[in-house]
């Protein structure tokens, strides 16, 4: 500590370096560019929520790792049915929630039935209403599937899958109770949120980190300045990058860039004429430089993809090639398809700055090829409600689905793109019901490629996240399969 002090004092007589806010090993602070609207992982889609408490509030089953293996985590192991479709897990005894409550197999009983009620507002609510849930006993847990499902540990690591009390469910929005190494110690809104350790936690004495304060800045030239001048000690997935250079110029920083399972896209309403027409759809892609868009909007941190997979997942295939950019090719179909051009349509951004910078260049790539399109900026709430729900009110919007394993959505006809097709169905039911990996993997690929041919979506890139972080400062993970800050793991070395 008096190393750090004295440290403290040097940097502070440095008029051309800003000292650095130098914490006490046992605390941290961070920043985070989106603040999530409220504290249940298991009843809200954000998945801001699941970067602040998934694994540090709440727990599930299963832990997903950087390397988007799976470990035991409430659940102490498990074994699967040779049909795949039975899965029967054992739990860790003596776990207890915040509140005291024991958590056993009736707990997990209540979430998972919870989650699937008719009146559940939880993002997976349609997995959850399938599966029959048996309890043999106060330490085992048995879940069985309509079809087999290769991916279910990994669905169990997610947010939607949290385990939470019966007792304090109704309140875990704005007052959160789980059975993880932290709890809630304040939330000033539109600010900051704290956490603080959980003496009794199983695994205290290997939580480092006693106190958490998480600081909420959306501007990515703050988010800059908040770590130069020692405001905070890390930003995970910054979105500064234009300011990067400069960071990479200081010495006090680690820095580094690691991947993701997110898919940016523009999704297109095929609900609404002309978009209900392939032709039309094959057109709007044709007419997108994918690389522009990845330059502009991500600062050229980011994979060019053709369908809604990533590079790096299990039986990814390359569809980039089956809609290239091709601007006269664009005028052509939409020609072919009837339509008089300028096709006007409007194009509907929410505020993370990868949707407004790259909608503002997506607009000038269609106006080459004879669209017209008039933007109109939205915050999350409206877009929401109008787009994402049951609304559907727009043509085109730009968003980055962050979740991974979420290529059913497609086989979905009530999701939010409109998109329905029979034969996408078919082959996605493939990719859950194959008799081994290999078809598997087959009827994967399968389903990227209709997607493409189908112009599903215009599919832009995966991005590639830059995180920040104060040298000595180790546990913040480099890939991101899914999105969690996992504060567990976060330590100060010596």
């Amino acid at each position: 500590m008096l190393r750090k002090l004295l440290l403290g004092c040097v940097l502070g007589t440095l008029g051309s370096i800003p000292a650095l806010a130098l914490s006490a090993p046992e605390r941290l602070t961070i920043g985070m560019t989106l603040e999530p609207p409220a504290l249940d992982p298991t009843a809200n889609a954000a998945e801001t929520i699941a970067d602040v408490t998934l694994y540090n509030i709440y727990e599930t089953l299963t832990k997903i790792q950087e390397d988007g293996s799976v470990t035991p985590l409430l659940a102490e192991s498990w074994t699967v049915s040779d049909d795949g479709r039975t899965y029967t897990f054992r739990l860790r005894d003596g776990v207890r929630f915040h509140n005291g409550a024991a958590m056993d197999a009736q707990t997990v009983r209540y979430a998972f039935e919870r989650a699937g009620a008719e009146n559940s507002t939880n993002k997976d609510r349609r997995h959850f209403s399938q599966w029959q849930i048996d309890t043999p006993d106060p330490l085992t847990v048995q879940i069985t599937l309509p079809q087999a499902d290769p991916d279910l540990p990994f669905r169990l690591g997610m947010m939607t899958a949290a385990i939470v009390e019966p007792g304090s469910a109704g309140t875990n929005a704005t007052q959160p109770t789980g059975t993880g190494p932290y709890q809630l110690a304040g939330w000033q809104r539109g600010s900051r949120l704290q956490l603080k350790k959980w003496p009794d936690y199983r695994n205290a004495s290997q939580v480092a980190l006693d106190e958490v304060t998480i600081r909420f800045i959306s501007d990515p030239a703050a988010q800059a300045a908040a770590l130069l001048a020692g405001d905070i000690d890390a930003f995970p997935r910054i979105q500064a990058s234009r300011s990067l250079p400069r960071l990479q110029q200081d010495s006090r920083f680690d820095i580094v860039v690691g991947g993701s399972r997110a898919k940016t896209m523009m999704a297109i309403n095929q609900r609404r004429a002309p978009l209900d027409d392939v032709r039309v759809r094959r057109a709007i892609l044709a007419a997108i430089d994918r690389d522009a868009v990845i330059e502009g909007a991500a600062d050229g941190y980011g994979l060019p993809i053709g369908s809604f997979y990533t590079p790096g997942t299990p039986g990814y295939v390359d569809t980039t090639g089956i809609n290239p950019y091709d601007p006269a090719k664009a005028r052509a179909l939409l020609q072919e398809a009837g339509v008089a051009q300028p096709l006007r349509l409007d194009l509907l951004l929410p505020p993370p700055p990868y949707a407004r910078q790259g909608g503002e260049i997506i607009a000038a790539l269609l106006a080459q090829a004879g669209i017209q399109v008039r933007i109109k900026n939205v915050e999350w709430a409206q877009w929401l409600a109008n787009v994402y729900g049951g609304a559907h009110d727009y043509d085109l919007t730009i968003v980055s689905h962050v979740e991974p394993l979420d290529l059913g959505n497609f086989a979905n006809p009530d999701y939010y793109t409109g998109y329905d097709s029979a034969a996408f169905q078919q082959i996605y039911q493939d990719t859950r019901s194959a008799a081994d990996e290999n078809q598997r993997l087959s009827a994967l690929q399968a389903a990227q490629r209709q997607l493409a041919e189908d112009a599903a979506a215009a599919f832009l890139y995966q991005p590639q996240w830059i995180s920040i972080a104060r040298k000595g400062l180790s546990g913040m993970r480099k890939d991101v399969p899914v999105f969690i800050t996992d504060f567990a793991t976060w330590r100060w070395q010596d």
